[in-house]
């Protein structure tokens, strides 16, 4: 049978087109890399780290993008940096809202490439939903995202720019005053109550086909002086690119979930072209092996309901199987189905899903099954796929001229 879909689906990606104005983005650097910029631009090395850690302070502490707004730098310094650098966050096309509180945005970047974010909230978290690509390499059967190609790798600025525009929209940013001297009254420095309390890797793009530029936009949203995002509360999904897998443990350090979704060759090779590449057992091998799982840190299995593909009783108890064979600290999410134009297939009949559920259960491994959310603006699982391939260009920009005409 002949399966569509790439056997080795890592092309080159596009480069990022280089600002027009010459400006370099500071937004997604280590700040040791921010001082080497102001050093360079002709700072002395003592002003140079001054300044930086002034400026990355204003950035992730304080969600400040202008240098105008950075009161405790010196007037006259701060044109110099506005001439020379810019904080550049994503541009927001459309931001939409369901009916079930789920939010999803269309973002595009400096150089005209869209692509989406998610946020989602439940009575004791809010998830936001990151992409790590503009476009996809994988062609996941059952995903909308894996029908688009991929365009470019988003950059670590792109990558932490989700969070801070997330951010920007929850009103999570610390209120209080900066222009009080190098030290602080703890009374001017409080947010008013996180709303945004985890993160995932699960929007657009496999991340670890993106690893460098992933990594070192998470380093920053988990650094304490930067976006303070504990590791544990950040998940990374994988399709499996196995060889990358132990740099993400021992490199990044958080959460892993992967997108299993089936429990044999035939049935993975079909959904997850890349099973073709690296196999189940390969994949699983690298989750016993992945750096800091345990039973407090267990890896997630995404496994995707099909009706009449994967959702048999014999599936739920091979994948009792194969997790006990290789002694994973496991959960698994039983996902259903969201439906797209186009899609050879169906979602599972809720009582084939809680049959399949309760098996996984009985074994002693826990198999919530997830409640859809954001169907209904195509902001479930699955479902992203930039809304710029179905609305043309004119109605595009005549949102954005709309939004800033309301912005004023």
């Amino acid at each position: 049978m002949d399966i569509p879909g790439h056997i080795d689906p890592v092309p080159v990606p596009r480069p990022v087109t280089p600002r027009a104005d010459g400006r370099t983005d500071i937004l997604g650097l280590p700040k040791a890399q921010i001082a080497d910029l102001f050093r360079e631009a002709g700072l002395d090395a003592k002003q140079a780290k001054l300044r930086a850690k002034q400026v990355w302070h204003w950035i992730y502490h304080r969600g400040v993008s202008a240098f105008e707004d950075m009161t405790d730098i010196a007037k006259t310094m701060r044109p110099w940096l506005a001439e020379r650098f810019v904080i550049a966050r994503p541009e927001v096309v459309e931001a939409q809202h369901s009916s079930d509180g789920t939010r999803k945005w269309l973002l595009r970047t400096a150089d005209n490439h869209d692509f989406e974010m998610v946020f989602i909230p439940d009575a004791d978290r809010g998830t936001l939903c990151v992409s790590s690509q503009v476009g996809c390499t994988l062609n996941c059967r059952f995903c909308h995202t894996g029908t688009m190609r991929l365009v470019r790798n988003l950059t670590p600025g792109e990558i932490v720019g989700q969070v801070m525009l997330a951010r920007d929209a929850l009103g999570e940013w610390p209120k209080g005053r900066m222009d009080v001297g190098e030290v602080e009254d703890e009374s001017e420095y409080r947010a008013d109550g996180r709303l945004l309390t985890n993160i995932v890797m699960m929007g657009m793009g496999e991340p670890l086909y993106n690893f460098d530029n992933v990594r070192d936009a998470l380093k920053i949203v988990m650094d304490a002086e930067g976006l303070a995002l504990s590791r544990r509360r950040i998940t990374l999904s994988t399709s499996g690119v196995v060889p990358m897998m132990d740099r993400c443990g021992r490199e990044i350090g958080v959460n892993l979930a992967v997108s299993l979704h089936a429990v044999n060759k035939e049935t993975r090779d079909e959904i997850v072209p890349l099973n073709r590449k690296y196999g189940i057992e390969d994949l699983l091998q690298a989750c016993a092996d992945y750096h800091g799982a345990s039973n407090a840190r267990r890896i997630t299995f995404e496994y995707v309901m099909l009706k009449d593909k994967n959702d048999s009783d014999e599936d739920a108890r091979e994948l009792v199987r194969l997790i006990r064979k290789y002694d994973l600290p496991a959960k698994v999410n039983l996902i259903p189905f969201n439906p797209w134009d186009g899609s050879a297939y169906e979602c599972s009949d809720p009582a084939r899903i809680r049959a399949f559920s309760n098996i996984v259960f009985e074994a002693g491994i826990s198999a919530p099954v997830r409640t859809p959310r954001g169907r209904d603006i195509d902001a479930a699982c699955g479902q992203l796929k930039t809304a710029a391939e179905r609305k043309s260009r004119a109605e595009l920009d005549r949102l954005a001229e709309e939004k800033q005409a309301a912005l004023g």
